[in-house]
């Protein structure tokens, strides 16, 4: 038996889901502390599956939709949660200095 294949554009739109990267962005620029990234980028995660969960079941069209028919992707999205929370944590140090 071979694994689905997922195209690499469900890839994409799973890493710039615009719930993810908004929640992924607003935390790490609060994070005070680098193990605080870890923690911006689950509530990231969780948030944007939860958002793209509801909009796809009623029915209106998502960028990376989460439903029994699609694929979710949480690889993906953890990753691309980690790198926005970690930039824009990054971005908040460079800012400082």
């Amino acid at each position: 038996m071979t694994p689905p294949s997922v195209p690499f554009d469900a890839w994409i739109l799973a890493a710039v889901d615009p719930v993810l990267i908004a929640v992924a962005v607003l935390l790490g620029w609060k994070a005070d502390q680098a193990a605080k990234i870890f923690i911006a980028a689950i509530a990231a995660l969780v948030a944007s599956i939860l958002v793209g969960w509801l909009v796809t079941s009623i029915g209106l069209p998502w960028p990376a939709p989460v439903g029994r028919d699609y694929p979710t992707l949480l690889n993906v999205r953890a990753i691309a949660a980690l790198v926005w929370a970690g930039a824009a944590f990054g971005a908040r140090r460079l800012k400082r200095v």
